[in-house]
C-alpha cells in the first residue's frame, strides 16, 4: 500500500511543477546562505588562530562550505528538471533521472542536518582548542623579541581589551608565568633577584596583570600590580574589593562568543534543511505523479503520487534485500564432483547405463 498516496489532476501537476521551480530557486538562495554563513564563521576563527590550537574546529565552517556550494548545483539542476515537469513529453527525457536525483539530494539534505547538528556538538573541540591555544599565547607574551612569538603580546592584549577579558581562565593566570621581557628587569636590582631566586624555574612572578586586563570605566585608578597585597594600596581589601580589572577569563569570553554565532548559524541550517526537505518531498509528489500519467497513457487525465510506493516495512526489506544480493551477481556456483569449478552444468542421464566404449584399432 502506497505511503501518503494523493491524486493529482492535470491542473494540480503543473501548478506543483510552477510552484517547485519556484522553491527551487530559492533554494539556490538558501545555499547561498549557507556558503556565506560557513565563509563568516571560517573568518571568525582565522582572526583568533593564533590564540587556538590546531584542531578538527574548521570541520564546521568546511562543512557549511561545501553543503552550500552543492545546494547551489543540486537545486539549479532540479528548477530546470521542474520547470520541464509541467509537459508530460519533456518528462520523459527525465524519467531516468529524477529517481537517482531525488536520492542523492536526499543525501544531501542530511548533509546539512549533519552541518546543523555539528555547531551545536562543537563546543567542546573548541574550548579545548582554546585552552590549549591562550595558554601557549600568554606563556609566549613576554618573546617580543622572538621571531614567530613577536605578535602574541599585541594579539592577547588586544584580544582582553575587546572582550573584556584577562587570563586564560582567570586573572591569577598572570601569576604563574613570567609575562615581563627580561629586556625590562634590571638585573642588578636585589628585588628582582630575589623574585628569581624566590621558584625554581627562575622566573620573574609578581602578583600582577598586562595593562590590557584593566577596566577603563573603574572609577578608581587601575591596580595591576601586588593585586594580593593590601598594604600597598590606599583603602584596598584584595577579599572584599570590587577589582578594577577583568576577572572573566579570555577562555569563557571567546567560547561565548564563537557558541553564540554557532547557536545562529545551526537554527539557520536547521531551518533551511527544513525547508529543503519539503521541496524534495514535493518533487517525490511530483516524479511519481508523472510517472503514473505515462504508464496509464491518458496525459491528460488523474494520476496517484505518493512518498513511497510500498509501505515502510516493505520498502525497508526491499532495500535490504537489494544489499544483500550487491555481491552475489558475481558468484558462481559449483557443483560438487565436476572438475571445472566455473562451469554450473547439471549431470545428465540419458538412460543408458551401460555403454560400451569403442577402441581405436592399433596399427599394425
Amino acid at each position: 500500500m502506497a505511503v501518503l498516496k494523493v491524486k493529482f489532476t492535470k491542473t494540480k501537476r503543473d501548478k506543483l511543477a510552477q510552484i517547485l521551480w519556484i522553491l527551487n530557486w530559492v533554494s539556490v538562495v538558501s545555499g547561498i546562505i549557507l556558503f556565506s554563513l560557513g565563509l563568516f564563521l571560517k573568518i571568525e576563527i582565522k582572526k583568533r588562530n593564533e590564540v587556538m590550537a590546531k584542531g578538527d574546529i574548521n570541520s564546521v565552517p568546511n562543512m557549511l562550505i561545501s553543503v552550500g556550494v552543492i545546494a547551489c548545483i543540486i537545486n539549479f539542476l532540479g528548477g530546470k528538471i521542474c520547470y520541464d515537469c509541467s509537459d508530460a513529453n519533456k518528462f520523459s527525457r527525465w524519467k531516468l533521472v529524477m529517481l537517482p536525483y531525488i536520492v542523492c539530494t536526499f543525501c544531501f539534505t542530511f548533509c546539512i542536518l549533519v552541518g546543523a547538528l555539528m555547531c551545536y556538538t562543537m563546543r567542546n573541540e573548541l574550548e579545548e582548542s582554546l585552552y590549549l591555544g591562550l595558554r601557549d599565547a600568554i606563556k609566549f607574551y613576554k618573546d617580543t623579541d622572538i621571531p614567530g612569538r613577536c605578535f602574541l603580546k599585541k594579539t592577547v592584549d588586544l584580544l582582553q581589551i575587546g572582550f573584556h577579558c584577562c587570563g586564560n581562565n582567570g586573572f591569577r593566570d598572570w601569576f604563574e608565568i613570567q609575562w615581563v621581557s627580561a629586556r625590562y628587569l634590571n638585573m642588578a636590582s636585589k628585588e628582582v633577584q630575589d623574585r628569581l631566586k624566590s621558584n625554581v624555574d627562575g622566573k620573574f612572578l609578581v602578583d600582577g596583570v598586562p595593562f590590557s586586563c584593566c577596566n577603563p570605566s573603574s572609577p578608581r585608578p587601575c591596580i595591576q600590580y601586588q593585586l594580593t597585597n593590601n598594604s600597598a594600596h590606599y583603602n584596598y581589601d584584595f577579599l572584599t574589593e570590587e577589582l578594577n580589572i577583568w576577572v572573566r577569563g579570555c577562555r569563557e569570553a571567546l567560547l561565548d562568543y564563537y557558541t553564540a554565532i554557532m547557536r545562529s548559524i545551526g537554527v539557520a541550517a536547521l531551518l533551511i534543511w527544513l525547508f529543503e526537505l519539503s521541496v524534495l518531498i514535493g518533487v517525490r509528489y511530483l516524479q511519481t505523479a508523472m510517472k503514473n500519467v505515462l504508464l496509464l497513457g491518458d496525459l491528460e487525465g488523474e494520476s496517484d503520487g505518493w512518498l513511497l510506493e510500498n509501505s515502510f516495512v516493505e520498502t525497508a526489506k526491499y532495500n535490504i534485500s537489494i544489499i544483500k544480493n550487491l555481491g552475489k551477481a558475481n558468484q558462481i556456483s559449483t557443483v560438487s564432483g565436476m572438475n571445472d569449478p566455473n562451469i554450473d552444468v547439471q549431470n545428465t542421464n540419458c538412460g543408458k547405463n551401460n555403454v560400451t566404449t569403442k577402441t581405436i584399432p592399433a596399427a599394425r
